[in-house]
């Protein structure tokens, strides 16, 4: 999971054109949530069982993907921070993939309450779904300044 964020947020930082001290904030509230998956990754291994650690580990994967698309919507709304030479068909496409996941995350951790296999599986299921959608949107794009 954590190995699909940082693919996520470099590609996000790669489309930038600059930053500012929001998205500074906003970037460390991202990478904090990152920061706590092992917690909820450990009691799930340990407790695999469990609903509410199936339930604490997609509350945590639903927040990192709040998170993130907080950071995104910030960098892309009227181009705030984004390249302006990406295409805007682009930037919807990514902008739905991300609120995908926050969907798909939501719902793994209502369904964690009444069958935490399949809240499992969903789980195990997103991050491929991303690696498939993202790289389809994110592939062709070049950043001018990039060699």
């Amino acid at each position: 999971m954590i190995g699909i964020y940082w693919v996520a947020h470099h590609n996000l930082f790669r489309l930038l054109q600059r930053c500012d001290r929001a998205l500074l904030w906003l970037n460390l509230i991202f990478l904090m949530c990152l920061a706590f998956i092992p917690f909820p990754t450990a009691l799930i291994g340990e407790y695999a069982q469990s609903t509410l650690a199936v339930a604490l580990y997609g509350g945590v994967l639903l927040v990192s993907a709040i998170a993130f698309n907080l950071m995104w919507w910030y960098v892309s709304h009227h181009y705030r921070l984004l390249d302006r030479s990406i295409a805007p068909h682009l930037v919807r496409t990514m902008t739905r993939d991300y609120l995908a996941g926050i969907g798909l995350y939501a719902f793994a951790f209502f369904l964690a309450f009444l069958n935490a296999h399949i809240s499992i599986a969903i789980y195990l299921l997103t991050p491929i779904l991303f690696i498939f959608f993202n790289s389809r949107s994110t592939a062709n794009i070049v950043i001018p300044s990039e060699p």
